[in-house]
């Protein structure tokens, strides 16, 4: 799948915004110049209050699908994780396997993409220290933009994905 063949940016920003308020969840939303790393969303943070976070798209060696969802900060080491959570080895999934189960592209990846695995093909892993934060920023299904939403209101959305 191409990063031409997913709706527009527009499209999935309103698709979730539909889904969060089915599901009575309420954000805050920011615009900003398209970041794609962790290191260009520093700037754009500093205007964002509460927890700032990196999502990563992983693959073990047996094909299953992981987003790790953490604090920006987080130095994390994946042999460790790949340990302590008992999955085999991990890399970082391809772009366009990223596009074909969670229907964003790179530099896009958010715990809210989880509404496009309709196969519930990905499985979660989030820091606990990030769901201690308030408010937790997240890109909408989009690099430009930033929601900020509640713990608790980022659980029930997960849970509402399966």
């Amino acid at each position: 799948m191409s990063e031409t063949n997913l709706p527009s940016p527009e499209q999935r920003e309103e698709a979730l915004y539909e889904r969060l308020r089915a599901l009575g969840i309420t954000w805050t939303h920011y615009a900003h110049v398209p970041v794609f790393t962790v290191e260009e969303a520093l700037q754009v943070n500093l205007s964002q209050p509460g927890g700032h976070t990196k999502n990563l798209f992983l693959k073990d060696k047996k094909g299953g699908l992981w987003l790790v969802v953490l604090r920006d900060d987080f130095k994390l080491d994946l042999n460790a994780l790949s340990k302590q959570i008992g999955a085999p080895r991990f890399s970082f999934g391809s772009g366009e396997l990223l596009m074909e189960t969670l229907g964003v592209p790179p530099g896009s990846v958010t715990p809210f993409a989880l509404i496009n695995d309709k196969e519930q093909r990905v499985r979660v892993v989030l820091d606990a220290e990030m769901l201690t934060q308030e408010p937790i920023n997240y890109h909408p299904l989009r690099n430009d933009r930033t929601i900020s939403v509640s713990k608790d209101d980022l659980l029930k959305f997960i849970a509402s994905c399966g």
